[in-house]
């Protein structure tokens, strides 16, 4: 489980925090004991697409990087200040597979709160077949449906993705994991 108390001392000023319910707030935050400044801990957005061939089949990455290295994903990642969650999507599959898409919509919002997350996939239509391995990333490949690697999936809002689109993916996917 996520430890909601992350913060130990002060952004601001480099006090000590002490966690306590704000005046007129509802919920513990880290308060400095001297300058006052209250740290708001949100979760972090993680956005990524799902790309589809012409011909229908899916392009993953196999991770280069921890946690879950070697296992295959979405490409996907940490969306960034400065950017809408379609900009993250688009730079985030450009990063980890060498692929240009189009978005064509929201796929499904994935709530992690035991880490901290919210999980953003697009579907996405590949607009060329170059693609390759960004630096965070093994291998890409492209993985008709009934060869995708479901034992070696790295991740579980992955897995719930791939599976909401398989069955039709006509509405959009809201769940928690």
């Amino acid at each position: 489980m996520l430890s909601l108390r992350r913060y130990r001392h002060c952004a601001a000023c480099g006090a000590l925090v002490q966690y306590r319910v704000p005046t007129e707030d509802n919920r513990e935050r880290a308060i400095c004991v001297d300058c006052g400044q209250i740290h708001y801990e949100n979760p972090t957005n993680v956005v990524g697409t799902l790309p589809l061939a012409p011909d229908g089949r899916v392009l993953l990455c196999r991770r280069a990087i921890e946690p879950q290295r070697g296992l295959w994903t979405l490409p996907a990642g940490f969306m960034e200040l400065g950017e809408s969650v379609a900009e993250g999507a688009l730079r985030e599959t450009l990063e980890e597979a060498g692929a240009r898409v189009a978005l064509d919509g929201l796929l499904s919002v994935l709530s992690v709160p035991r880490i901290g997350q919210v999980h953003l996939f697009f579907r996405a239509r590949l607009l060329d077949l170059d693609f390759a391995p960004g630096p965070e990333s093994l291998d890409v490949a492209l993985f008709a449906w009934d060869q995708l690697p479901w034992d070696t999936l790295a991740f579980r809002t992955v897995r719930k993705t791939l599976e909401h689109q398989q069955g039709g993916g006509a509405a959009l996917l809201i769940d928690t994991l």
